[in-house]
């Protein structure tokens, strides 16, 4: 039997902290991380719990995202650095009977940088079956808008004076003198939320950026806080648009540190919720596969 499905990108996260060193060493391309590495990375996880909650949360949206689409249309997670791999789902998909497969990246802001690995994953493991077709960038999908603004409205009712910082990954500036268009983009989703949910002042921020000793994409969240400090801001509400569920980035780079940096300076730093299985998130999800069908 053949049919059509829906493949969730994801980048993958380990079980344990046993298994940092490889999960670290699937990040890195091959290369075997540092023992200190290895260690900074397992006391940033205990710090949060002993895990990321990424694949689970993943796994959620992907059963959420089935009971709405219906219709029998399968949904599949692939990881790009943990398993169920990429090429695991591709090859359950095959076997499975699909002959189509829509790959929607769950990370909403195109970036070539970010992204082109999953894409040459998902067409490795796709090279006769099934036919793989790419979501690249659903940026500025109106119900992704709303998810988000949703969250700054709930955080924000009791306390509207906070000074809003919204947030995403930082990438080397390389890319972006290259053309990438994820700057663009990243400002087009926080434009959207903050017409959305009334907004009229915010700062826009990058986080966790990798350790290779190029230039990466600023200012930061850590900057932007002490820029904001110097000026005599005491609220600050994060909104990570670059992020649609709880891991490690979130929970301990917003959660901890930012946190603790903040409150160093003699600010109190909140964050909003993140979207994880939102319902709105969930429709925007759907409205992609039906565009798509």
């Amino acid at each position: 039997m053949s049919g059509r499905g829906v493949l969730l990108l994801a980048h993958g996260t380990p079980e344990n902290l046993d298994q940092m060193e490889e999960y670290l060493t699937l990040v890195r391309g091959g290369r075997r991380p540092s023992p200190e590495l290895v260690m900074e990375m397992k006391r940033r996880y205990e710090t949060i719990g002993g895990r990321s909650p990424l694949a689970e949360i993943t796994f959620m949206q992907a059963a959420a995202l089935r009971t709405t689409i219906g219709a029998g249309i399968p949904v599949y997670v692939g990881m790009r650095c943990w398993r169920p791999t990429i090429i695991d789902a591709v090859r359950q998909a095959s076997d499975d009977g699909m002959d189509d497969l829509l790959a929607i990246p769950m990370a909403p802001q195109y970036s070539t940088f970010m992204l082109n690995e999953y894409d040459a994953e998902v067409r490795r493991a796709a090279a006769r079956r099934p036919r793989v077709r790419f979501v690249d960038s659903w940026h500025d999908h109106p119900l992704l808008i709303q998810a988000f603004a949703e969250r700054v409205r709930e955080a924000r009712a009791g306390a509207p004076e906070q000074i809003v910082i919204f947030s995403a990954h930082s990438l080397p500036e390389r890319v972006i003198r290259e053309g990438d268009p994820y700057v663009q983009r990243v400002h087009a989703t926080v434009r959207g939320v903050s017409s959305y949910a009334g907004l009229r002042n915010y700062e826009i921020a990058f986080q966790s950026a990798g350790r290779s000793p190029e230039p990466w994409l600023g200012p930061t969240i850590e900057e932007r806080l002490a820029a904001l400090a110097r000026d005599g801001a005491r609220a600050v509400l994060v909104v990570p648009v670059g992020f649609l569920c709880d891991h490690a980035e979130i929970l301990y780079d917003i959660d901890v540190e930012a946190r603790e940096k903040a409150a160093r300076l003699g600010i109190a730093l909140r964050r909003t919720t993140s979207l994880n299985d939102s319902e709105t998130l969930v429709r925007a999800l759907a409205d992609l596969v039906s565009r798509n069908a």
